[in-house]
């Protein structure tokens, strides 16, 4: 499960880059019940924080990077975000955005695994990332579509430390290999790498990515506000034994996520 415990190597913030930053804080309004906090709308600045019953989730900014596709960025908590770089660098990766403080919120970096899939870092300073996860409304799991399991594993294992386990996927469709933070048990697994063909990642021509899996009380209600709302279903909704109910769904911009309803829930 995803926490607010800021354990390293663990989720801590996600941010969305939106060509329309009203009209993507009210489509998550809808789908998530989120409230959007603006923080300016400057022409040198748009963008804010959205919440969920008072508690910060998520961060939306206007896409400014030339030729770049609307998507949500995953944070992961690092003690040292300048020695996370050189483990980046050395192990294969590419540096989009080097370490750089926020005031005195925290140090930032964003990169590219060996890949193509893009993540980022954040070094807490005053602020640790997002205040709520695990509930509805709220970031409950990260997931990898790559090309290549076993060299992503390679990558990510050291430059996080991250342990994996394997589950087999319902059907005969292969193995899921689960992520668990360093030193951490078992039920604290946080995310997912699926290995994909090309074909299957049309969204990004062929390049892995990172996409967000967001908890909802109710995967059919989720998925009803999406498309009343602009947005567009890429799979589901579809129940998987020991998992829940889930969708892959796009925003109107094409950014693209998940919607879970856990087994249980």
């Amino acid at each position: 499960m995803i926490t607010t415990d800021l354990t390293p190597g663990s989720p801590c913030w996600l941010d969305l880059g939106a060509p329309d930053v009203r009209a993507a804080a009210a489509f998550y309004g809808a789908v998530l019940g989120w409230e959007y906090q603006s923080m300016g709308e400057s022409e040198d600045m748009q963008g804010g924080m959205f919440q969920k019953d008072g508690k910060t989730v998520a961060g939306l900014g206007k896409l400014t990077e030339e030729g770049a596709r609307s998507a949500w960025m995953v944070y992961y908590t690092v003690t040292d975000a300048d020695a996370t770089t050189q483990a980046v660098e050395r192990a294969g990766g590419t540096v989009r955005v080097a370490p750089r403080d926020l005031e005195d919120w925290g140090r930032m970096a964003q990169y590219s695994d060996p890949s193509g899939a893009q993540f980022a870092v954040w070094q807490p300073g005053t602020n640790a990332g997002f205040e709520l996860a695990d509930e509805p409304g709220s970031l409950s799991w990260t997931e990898l579509l790559t090309t290549d399991t076993a060299a992503a594993k390679e990558f990510y294992g050291e430059v996080f430390g991250w342990q994996f386990g394997e589950m087999e996927l319902p059907g005969g469709a292969g193995a899921y290999s689960l992520i668990t933070p360093a030193g951490q048990p078992e039920e604290r697994m946080q995310g997912g790498l699926m290995q994909l063909s090309e074909q299957d990642l049309a969204l990004t021509d062929g390049r892995p990515y990172w996409h967000p899996v967001f908890a909802v009380s109710d995967c059919d209600a989720a998925v009803a506000a999406v498309t009343g709302n602009g947005g567009s279903v890429q799979m589901g909704p579809e129940d998987v034994e020991g998992v829940g109910r889930l969708a892959v769904c796009l925003d109107p911009s094409n950014a693209d996520f998940v919607v879970l309803t856990a087994a249980g829930g």
